[in-house]
């Protein structure tokens, strides 16, 4: 499992962990594979293990144990189980496209030289599975999107991009968790809540999840859906298979 790694120390307490330096579900599916081989562990000196595309990071306390010894141990449980087969979940996302909600919506598809129909049907028809989360608590960074609606980002990015905007930058696709500066393109906006600070469970879905993002057909079923989220009586629709 830890043949070709690289590990670099990060500061006094971080163990930096390269798996490759390709962008692929392979690469990324062992990346999580390693992740909950050390959190089932549950040992006292690993605080927290962060995994990204190619990559993770475990912080650690160096005052139970150093960064050589830790290399030891974690060369020392590769060879134990892992779960093989494991279900995956995809989320379902539902988003209304267009309008105010989507203000970039036309600018992508005019890149594409597509409808706003088909970039749409582009968009909506992929299952995208979520490689790390970042920039903002709960945002999702995505692979899978169609080559035939990639679009460079904005020139000038947004002071202020409204929670739960769907956009596209290059070959990407995510969602803005909470409202920050950005400058992906927005097509979109799903009612749904992705970081909830308050909730024993913040975010709605995990690295390893997959998305899929379902177009609602108009703003009284994007408020409607809002309404129930705000009042903590919507469920997220998770596939599993």
């Amino acid at each position: 499992m830890f043949d070709d790694v690289i590990f670099k120390p990060v500061g006094d307490t971080g163990l930096f962990i390269e798996i490759g330096q390709e962008i692929t579900e392979t690469i990324n599916s062992k990346v999580h594979t390693i992740t909950n081989l050390i959190e089932n562990q549950n040992l006292p000196f690993i605080e927290e293990v962060i995994p990204a595309y190619s990559s993770l990071l475990i912080n650690f306390d160096p005052l139970k144990i150093s960064f050589e010894s830790l290399i030891q141990w974690l060369k020392s449980i590769e060879n134990q189980p892992t779960i093989q087969n494991k279900k995956s979940r995809t989320v379902i996302i539902p988003t209304l496209y267009g309008g105010e909600f989507g203000p970039d919506l036309q600018s992508v598809a005019d890149y594409n030289n597509l409808t706003i129909d088909q970039v749409i049907e582009f968009h909506s028809s992929t299952k995208y599975l979520i490689y790390a989360l970042g920039f903002s608590p709960g945002f999702p960074y995505l692979g899978g999107l169609p080559s035939e609606i990639h679009c460079p980002r904005l020139s000038e990015p947004r002071t202020q991009v409204p929670a739960g905007s769907v956009g596209i930058a290059d070959s990407q696709t995510g969602i803005y968790s909470m409202p920050t500066p950005g400058g992906w393109r927005l097509i979109g906006k799903t009612p749904l809540n992705l970081f909830d600070q308050e909730s024993s469970s913040p975010t709605i879905f995990s690295p390893g999840d997959y998305l899929q993002f379902v177009p609602l057909s108009s703003e009284n079923d994007f408020c409607e859906i809002e309404k129930l989220v705000l009042s903590r009586n919507f469920t997220v629709e998770v596939q599993i298979s």
